[in-house]
């Protein structure tokens, strides 16, 4: 009997889907155009009608990556307090967060396989969360809580922060640590010393 087949109303995001679950179990290289379809229950083909070639899916899953980074981020300033200081804490906490909880995808979003190539639905999904960051930074500028920092110095310290957290702990460098905390302290130490 052969295997039944499968309709997607969706196959772009079913792919993905599949892709991501790849990525998770497998790493970079579970990441094929054939391994996909056949996870998702599709024609070898289908992908095709989707991703050119294997490096347009990877470039779609790390943006999906980024989208899912900024949804989350998002639903932790929607909780923070409203004070600029307490989001970029907060920002900084669910950025180290979100990547002890998808290493895997947060490798691939920060691969340099994915370095100095044109994907637009890439760049578009990077640039969300750090005009995020931007307008939290220039928001605690606006009310004197960061002396006369200069903004993009600032998010990129805060970003260099979170980053050099995150990857220690996703590279077993942190053991035991309550690593999301330590990026509240740490964040916030940082942003006082501006201030």
């Amino acid at each position: 009997m052969s295997a039944p087949a499968y309709h997607h109303g969706d196959l772009r995001a079913a792919l993905l889907d599949a892709a991501l679950a790849l990525l998770e179990t497998g790493g970079v290289a579970a990441l094929s155009l054939r391994a996909v379809a056949r996870a998702a229950g599709v024609s070898a083909m289908a992908p095709y009608h989707h991703f050119k070639d294997r490096a347009a899916l990877v470039a779609a899953v790390a943006a999906a990556g980024y989208d899912r980074l900024y949804a989350e981020k998002l639903a932790a300033l929607a909780a923070a307090p409203d004070d600029p200081i307490a989001r970029l804490v907060a920002g900084a906490r669910n950025y180290v967060g979100f990547v002890i909880d998808n290493p895997a995808l947060y490798r691939l979003m920060a691969s340099p396989e994915l370095a100095g190539r044109p994907h637009a639905d890439l760049a578009k999904s990077a640039a969300a969360p750090a005009a995020s960051l931007a307008a939290l930074v220039a928001a605690a500028r606006a009310a004197g809580q960061l002396g006369d920092a200069e903004p993009a110095a600032v998010a990129l310290q805060l970003w260099a922060f979170a980053h050099g957290l995150g990857q220690l702990a996703i590279d077993g460098h942190a053991p035991g640590a309550d690593v999301p905390a330590l990026a509240e302290s740490g964040a916030q130490a940082l942003l006082r010393g501006l201030g």
